[in-house]
């Protein structure tokens, strides 16, 4: 299997079914959605994250995919997630080829998550905005894939118990609601038909 047949194939997927939706009994969600961002790079698909910077007021220092919370002026969650895209890392949203929705993810800041699943230029020529991401993070899709780097622990909130992922690539660790919409996502693509063929490729050096 060709990289450009995996975004196909998981084109062919996402739009096939409804997103499964959230709502929480006895309190209003805001609206936001993300960009799961992915492309090719030397025949190895990559899955792009951002970090936090340190001096934010919340989720300070940790991973997520660019995105944030609905405004006026978007007028639909896939307008919110290419818009925050391309102002923290310089996308611009006419090079963004939507593959389609994953299920809405909660949060507990009382957020519905809508992540959107696009491919990007591999060219890496991001421009991060300082304010918003301090680091551009790059992982081979195998490497989320394999078993080894992920952890699940069982916490609980408001009374609820559920469980935390947490992905570990090497001093990087991918949690929260990143993790979860992380978890759900793979979850697509190791249902792809021939997809072991393309993760057991070998990776270039370094990677």
């Amino acid at each position: 299997m060709r990289v450009q047949a995996l975004f196909d194939a998981l084109e062919t997927r996402l739009t096939a079914r409804p997103a499964r939706t959230f709502e929480w009994r006895g309190r209003a969600l805001r609206e936001a959605a993300v960009l799961v961002p992915l492309f090719e790079r030397e025949g190895v698909p990559h899955v792009v994250f951002t970090r936090r910077p340190a001096t934010l007021r919340t989720h300070a220092g940790q991973y997520a995919f660019p995105g944030g919370g609905q405004e006026a002026r978007d007028v639909t969650p896939l307008e919110t997630a290419l818009r925050e895209t391309e102002e923290e890392l310089g996308i611009s949203r006419t090079h963004v080829r939507v593959l389609g929705l994953l299920d809405e993810t909660p949060t507990t800041s009382a957020y519905r998550i809508r992540p959107y699943v696009g491919v990007i230029p591999g060219d890496g020529r991001y421009a991060p905005n300082p304010t918003e991401v301090d680091l551009v993070l790059e992982v081979p899709l195998v490497r989320l894939m394999d078993p080894a780097i992920l952890r699940v622990e069982r916490h609980t909130w408001e009374g609820m118990e559920h469980d935390v992922h947490f992905y570990t690539h090497g001093e990087h660790v991918i949690w929260g609601a990143t993790g979860r919409i992380l978890r759900n996502f793979l979850q697509f693509v190791v249902e792809v038909p021939g997809i072991q063929g393309l993760l057991d490729a070998p990776l270039p050096a370094g990677r």
